[in-house]
């Protein structure tokens, strides 16, 4: 299980740029609150690629209001990535401190993260879980999730302190946690062991097109583990993770193919998946030995699907 924690990548926050909430919370990237509220044109211009004219309209903002600490995040996004500007860490992480001195969750979640990576800061752990904790109560999805893993890991674990923080995570909208969430359900690791439970955030993080989680529920699906066998809905999940180039979902996806599992049998079909699989280094002694069956004319058919898959001449 840690393995497949450790494959989950650590997204970055969504731009504090965005408008806050009356109640402190951060609006969704580009949100008008009302119609009372002015267009947010620093972060419009951020979106449309218009870097320079974004770094003035925030430090307009901040001209009008110097503790506006939503465009303090935008100016350090623009000197961290060097949108607009030469590319500084130091400038960023200055920032994004200020913001997070204010109580911006964005800002803290950044400084947390840079604590705990180590980019140009020092790392500590300590630095980095409180700054964490500070945007995790604000609702930071994101940050709860991290918090998550940091409970995973080193000697102290405490996964039942992980799967509170998961499903905090989860509930806020992070696909990362509901799958980690299932992943401790399905391994009873902090909670108990509950089949039902691991397909439910499964489906949850899946249907937001999470390939980890699409390949975890699609073979529950298959195998009626936990919940009512359904291979045609497995086969398309194999077919969205693998078309997202997964070898593992391949893999799988082309075994259907060959038996008629969940799809009609189409062996053609099947040794392309096969063959993309096992580009990426999954082998199957018995696929390679469907692909040794197929005609001359059935091979050519085989490599025009693979031209078309992988957008060749």
């Amino acid at each position: 299980m840690k393995a497949r924690l450790a494959c989950l990548v650590l997204l970055a926050a969504t731009p504090a740029c965005a408008q806050v909430l009356p109640q402190g919370k951060e609006a969704a990237p580009g949100a008008y609150l009302s119609k009372s509220v002015k267009p947010d044109l620093a972060f419009g211009a951020f979106q449309r690629g218009f870097y320079v004219t974004a770094m003035k309209e925030a430090q307009k903002r901040l001209a009008e209001d110097p503790k506006d600490a939503a465009a303090m995040v935008l100016i350090g996004e623009l000197y961290q990535d060097g949108l607009g500007v030469r590319p500084s860490a130091k400038e960023a992480l200055s920032w994004y401190r200020r913001a997070a001195d204010l109580g911006n969750a964005s800002g803290a979640f950044r400084l947390g993260i840079a604590y705990l990576r180590g980019e140009d800061l020092p790392v500590d752990e300590a630095q980095a879980r409180r700054y964490l904790e500070a945007a995790a109560a604000k609702g930071h999805a994101t940050a709860l999730y991290q918090l998550g893993m940091m409970q995973l890991e080193g000697e102290l674990q405490n996964p039942a302190k992980a799967a509170e923080d998961f499903r905090k995570a989860a509930l806020a909208g992070s696909h990362e946690a509901a799958y980690a969430l299932g992943l401790l359900y399905k391994d009873g690791r902090g909670v108990g062991r509950d089949k039902a439970e691991a397909a439910r955030w499964f489906k949850q993080a899946a249907a937001e097109n999470l390939v980890a989680a699409q390949i975890d529920y699609a073979i529950m699906l298959f195998n009626g583990d936990g919940i009512a066998r359904d291979e045609g809905q497995a086969a398309k999940l194999f077919q969205k993770a693998a078309g997202r180039g997964n070898p593992v979902a391949a893999n799988r996806l082309a075994r259907l193919y060959a038996t008629g599992r969940g799809v009609d049998k189409n062996m053609i079909e099947a040794m392309k998946w096969h063959l993309l699989a096992r580009s990426s280094g999954v082998k199957d002694d018995w696929l390679d030995a469907q692909l040794n069956t197929l005609s001359p004319a059935e091979r050519r058919a085989v490599e025009e699907g693979l031209r078309k898959q992988i957008g060749g001449p």
